[in-house]
């Protein structure tokens, strides 16, 4: 039987060798038939990047109403094949032409949104598109280069040839485009290289395409359009170009773009070409494919017939034997083996009998254990004595386990009694829900917290518990959580039994194959609302810590008051005459509603004020709460928050409270930072009024009592007779320090208040102070020949008059820079010096009054000393100062 097998297996050998090498053949033209749809596919994104391309190219060159048109349509047209081409390479798991086509798709986008803008030339944007077209010719060629037979080859190489000759054709007439466009002294003098790399590749089409298409091309390139062209190439080619028989731009597109039209036609005749000869080369392969599989089959069947001939005498009892043992190791003891012959297979046969009496055995005790763990029995045993060897161990290890089962079973119970009590006891809120959205337990924390019976929380879908504007953001968590995904902190917005809010911060673990949600929150509605008040606390102190206007304040207060509990607000002071006076308000709702409930509000917040008044506590009416604010132990005003329509939840009225006693010292330091500017303006304002009126004391008493003196002194000179006698010279010695005195005096007098500042303005006052500097000062003033406020003058003329003053006395200057104009409503002096530099106002030096000076009438100055550097004072003044009222 050997000899009878070994041939015919060593057959079966080379059968199925053969029909391996055959198969692979038939699967290298299955690839290649593939292959050739997806660069069909290319080739039609290609030409329809070509159209595209002269449509972008004649839009740059010759724009006009239709061409934005055209070149839409080309642009869509190359979407579509785009599309197509992806869809045909869906399935492709070869070389990445999805990835290219994308590549491309996503350069076509960028190009075009830069030809858009009209930032490219038309040389350019056709340069772009040749790197596209580059790109997808070269996968055509790499897809068509790997043809399993000599006559695919040849077909794939014609196809190939063929789409470069076109290609060529295309760049060839977008080039002599852009030439033809140019002025006449610029146009082209010279054939392009196109021609001579079309025709190469037109010869390698010839040779291996069929006569039928050879003859197609023959016609083509003799018809009008491609006469046309090959005498603009001649043209072109001659050593002196006749200008005269140029081609104009339109005739040139006319005559190219028909040409190649129709050597696009022969380009599908060569592409159904080669599919047809893909096609049938597959075809033939998977024939011989199929024949060698029926003789393979054949001879299988030879050797089927003298397998069963031997069934009887061997494979039989072995088959039962086999099947025995398999069906003891799947645990199936029902099969009986009743094969009992006196040879080696009986023995066998008897051996796996007593095997499966053995294991029915074993299995009854195995029953008897588990049949006890599920009457929680746990003390049941097997009877390990009527068993030997490894049965007797493995019923050993079954005591050992049940005994350990037992142990875990009672630390369990235990567990479970303890997490009893802390899910009872734990002032979190604990609970298990499910994926159908009801809560399945919640703990008594839940309850209190809720206000809502546990039967409640239990009865209904918990996204009813949840405020409307946080639904959307629940489901979205739950959603996480159906996905197995753990969600942590996760904030969101209950409602509690008597309407009012809660918010809530979960931590949640899902079990899906439960269908479970284990999840934990915790109250943070007061630390929450807390950390809002302290953000409206801090960015109130920041608006008062940057000087803001008072009013600016107040305002803000009352818009942090209304957002915090959603409502209108105002804050108001108390007068000494027992009047209110609004400093700011805020409106959170529309005005016509704000306009329809105004009285009643009105109403209500009467009421308020009078009973805030009364007990200096705040106090709830209706739809408006009121809380004082005390500053100093004084009552200072209120503030006042309403709602338009319903009534005000309780405790409201504890919580504007909390937040009026957070902001009063905010208030206070707006109020007194309001009263120390207009203090400090008024002593700026007095200070000025004394020195003009000591000024004016001086010009009006002691300078005229001077010039009196004078007068008679030159009297009592005229009335000697002897010029050079010794009272003679102590008259003139007299009048010389009278003379002294009277200048001094007028010195003094000019610095107490200038005189040419009153009446000249301070771009004369300036130039007065540079003239009589003892330092060289350069003057740059751009003012307004109008006058500019008083206050505003006297503090330019004083930080003027005192940085000179530094810049001779103490920075040993050689030049000072005065730069002065108006900007923005504000007067901008900038005063460098080029001295020692080192000016700190802070040790004590008369920058300090110049700053208070400035700071006065809402300026501000800014001091740069380096040491060695010089000194740089930059002063904003503004034209309107603030006001002194509070």
């Amino acid at each position: 039987m050997l000899l009878v097998l070994l041939p015919v297996t060593g057959l079966l050998a080379f059968t199925a060798f053969s029909g391996v090498a055959q198969w692979q053949e038939a699967s290298d033209l299955r690839a290649f038939h593939t292959t050739t749809q997806v660069s069909f596919a290319l080739t039609e994104v290609s030409d329809a990047v070509a159209r595209e391309r002269i449509a972008a190219v004649q839009a740059r060159l010759r724009p006009s109403t239709v061409t934005p048109a055209a070149r839409a349509a080309a642009e869509r047209a190359t979407d579509q094949a785009l599309e197509r081409a992806v869809d045909r390479t869906a399935g492709w798991t070869g070389a990445d032409a999805a990835g290219d086509l994308d590549a491309a798709g996503r350069r076509l986008n960028a190009l075009r949104v830069q030809t858009g803008t009209a930032s490219l030339t038309a040389r350019t944007v056709a340069q772009d598109y040749t790197g596209i077209e580059d790109a997808l010719l070269d996968n055509v060629a790499v897809f068509e280069s790997r043809s399993p037979t000599r006559t695919s080859g040849r077909a794939a190489d014609a196809h190939i040839a063929l789409v470069r000759a076109i290609e060529a054709a295309e760049r060839e007439r977008v080039e002599l485009a852009i030439l033809l466009d140019a002025p006449a002294g610029q146009r082209p003098t010279a054939a392009a290289r196109w021609p001579e790399l079309e025709a190469a590749e037109l010869d390698t089409f010839r040779q291996n395409t069929s006569d039928e298409l050879r003859g197609e091309l023959y016609r083509t390139q003799f018809e009008a359009p491609g006469r046309a062209v090959r005498k603009v190439r001649e043209t072109l080619a001659a050593p002196v170009p006749e200008t005269v028989h140029r081609p104009s731009y339109e005739s040139w597109l006319t005559d190219s773009t028909a040409r190649i039209d129709s050597l696009r036609g022969i380009q599908d005749q060569a592409a159904r070409a080669l599919e047809v000869t893909a096609a049938r080369d597959r075809h033939s392969a998977e024939t011989r494919v199929r024949r060698d599989l029926a003789v393979s089959l054949a001879v299988l069947g030879v050797v089927t017939v003298l397998a069963l001939a031997l069934r009887r005498s061997i494979t039989r009892p072995l088959s039962e034997v086999s099947q025995g043992a398999r069906a003891l190791s799947y645990g199936d003891l029902s099969y009986d083996i009743r094969y009992a012959g006196r040879d080696e297979l009986g023995d066998v046969a008897d051996t796996f009998r007593e095997l499966r009496v053995t294991t029915e055995r074993l299995a009854g005790e195995i029953r008897a254990m588990t049949t006890a763990i599920d009457a929680n029995r746990l003390g049941h045993r097997a009877d390990v004595a009527s068993f030997d060897g490894t049965w007797a161990q493995l019923l050993g290890g079954m005591n050992g386990t049940m005994a350990s089962f037992a142990a875990a079973h009672g630390r369990r119970e235990k567990a479970e009694k303890e997490v009893e009590s802390i899910f009872n006891l734990s002032l979190d809120l604990l609970c298990i829900s499910g994926l159908d959205g009801y809560f399945k337990r919640v703990n008594p924390a839940f309850e209190r917290t809720l206000g809502h019976s546990g039967e409640e929380l239990l009865s209904k879908p918990y996204i009813e518990f949840v405020h409307e504007d946080d639904r959307d953001s629940t489901r979205v968590a739950l959603g996480r959580l159906a996905s197995g995904v753990d969600v942590a902190e996760f904030e969101n917005r209950y409602l509690r039994a008597d309407g009012t809010e809660c918010w809530l911060q979960w931590s949640a673990r899902p079990v899906p194959e439960e269908g479970l949600i284990y999840a934990t929150a915790r109250d943070v509605t007061e630390s929450r609302r807390a950390a809002l008040e302290q953000a409206a606390l801090r960015r109130v102190a920041t608006l008062v810590a940057r000087g803001a206007p008072p009013s600016e304040v107040f305002t803000r207060v009352a818009e942090e008051v209304g957002a915090l509990l959603n409502t209108t607000a105002a804050v108001l002071r108390q007068e000494p005459d027992g009047s209110h006076t609004v400093l700011g308000t805020a409106y959170g709702i529309p005005e016509e509603l704000e306009r329809a409930s105004r009285e009643e509000r009105r109403q209500a917040g009467l009421k308020a004020l009078r009973e805030v008044s009364g007990t200096r506590r705040a106090a709830h009416v209706g739809q408006v709460v009121g809380a004082p604010i005390v500053v100093d132990d004084r009552l200072w005003g209120y503030i006042l928050a309403a709602s338009p329509l319903d009534a005000l939840p309780g405790g409201t009225e504890s919580r504007l409270a909390d937040f009026t006693e957070l902001i009063a010292t905010a208030i206070a330091n707006a109020d007194s930072r309001s009263q120390l500017t207009a203090s400090r303006a008024r002593v700026v304002a007095a200070s000025d009024a004394s020195r003009r009126r000591i000024e004016r004391d001086l010009h009006d008493g002691v300078q005229q009592r001077l010039v009196a003196l004078q007068l008679d002194l030159r009297l009592a000179e005229s009335l000697l007779t002897d010029p050079s006698s010794e009272l003679a010279e102590q008259l003139a010695h007299v009048s010389k320090g009278l003379d002294d005195a009277f200048q001094d005096l007028l010195q003094v007098a000019r610095g107490i208040h200038p005189a040419i500042l009153s009446k000249g303005g301070l771009g004369p006052a300036l130039r007065s102070l540079a003239r009589r500097s003892a330092v060289p000062v350069e003057l740059d003033l751009k003012l307004p020949a109008t006058r500019l406020p008083e206050q505003l003058e006297v503090a330019a003329y004083y930080v003027t008059s005192e940085c000179l003053t530094n810049a001779a006395k103490h920075a040993h200057a050689r030049v000072v820079e005065v730069a002065a104009e108006i900007r923005d409503d504000w007067l901008e002096m900038v005063i460098r010096d080029d001295g020692v530099g080192g000016a700190e106002p802070g040790r004590g030096s008369g920058l300090i009054g110049l700053i208070d000076r400035v700071e006065a009438i809402g300026g501000k100055l800014d001091v740069s000393s380096p040491a060695g550097q010089g000194t740089t004072m930059g002063v904003r003044l503004p034209l309107t100062p603030p006001s002194t009222n509070v």
